[in-house]
């Protein structure tokens, strides 16, 4: 499946959510300045200092972006364009399909679709803001023309899904930092890991994927990967990753392209 040298891939991948992921939880959300002020951070701070150390490493990434916060922070997805990082789908709002109907989901998509395309990039990889599908999604993707899906958890390796032409990407709880840093503040009870602990997670899950020969694909979320302390431990997985000479370092879209 991979080409010729490597034996598995690995994909770091960034959800763009911005002040969206925190609107799409709760519109309430909209009108509090603090708390919106999480994602904020993501924008401000962390998306210039991940770039710079994906430049820094050669690595060249994927970014899911919902289409409101590409009109809320074009210059950043300017800049993550002009960067050759790969551009994808992440809902126009950050809401989760499962709780639109068949026309809103579809507008959903067009708009996203459109406010993505206008940066000049082409868009062919979709995740859904709940890693979750509707009874439509796969249809409405399927009509839109996107080529890869990166939203299930039931496998190590891309495969193409049963009845489409739509590539799966799978993912996984265990590889995306908001399982592991995400604050509760509702309830204070969830622990934020170490960056250590959460280092000896993804190193031990990396070993399995490159045993099997899988597709390693990494989850993060600026506001929550972009901490200082935290792109330590990016920068140092990097290097882990690239010091394996058959790992093929690489896009969600280059992944989905050697099933096709």
């Amino acid at each position: 499946m991979w080409p010729e040298g490597n034996g598995f891939a690995a994909a770091f991948t960034f959800d763009f959510d911005a002040e969206e992921g925190i609107i799409g939880d709760d519109p309430a959300n909209a009108d509090r300045p603090g708390v919106l002020s999480q994602g904020t951070y993501g924008a401000k701070v962390a998306v210039p200092l991940i770039l710079d150390l994906l430049a820094a490493k050669g690595v060249t990434a994927t970014f899911f972006i919902p289409g409101r916060v590409a009109e809320r922070h074009p210059s950043r997805v300017e800049a993550i364009v002009a960067a050759g990082h790969e551009v994808a789908h992440h809902g126009y709002t950050h809401t989760s399909p499962t709780s639109l109907s068949r026309d809103e989901e579809d507008l959903e998509l067009a708009k996203g679709l459109e406010v993505l395309r206008s940066f000049g990039t082409v868009v062919t990889g979709y995740r859904s803001p709940a890693w979750d599908f509707s009874a439509n999604t796969e249809e409405l993707l399927v009509r839109h023309g996107f080529v890869y899906s990166s939203n299930f958890m039931d496998d190590l390796r891309p495969y193409r899904r049963e009845g489409s032409d739509l590539i799966e990407l799978p993912i996984q709880w265990t590889l995306d930092d908001a399982a592991h840093f995400w604050f509760d503040a509702d309830s204070w009870n969830k622990k934020i890991s170490t960056a250590e602990e959460v280092r000896t997670i993804w190193e031990g899950e990396l070993r399995g994927y490159r045993r099997l020969g899988g597709a390693f694909i990494l989850t993060m979320h600026p506001q929550i990967i972009g901490r200082p302390y935290r792109l330590e431990l990016l920068e140092a997985f990097i290097d882990h990753v690239q010091a394996m000479p058959d790992a093929w370092v690489t896009t969600c879209r280059e992944i989905a392209g050697r099933v096709r």
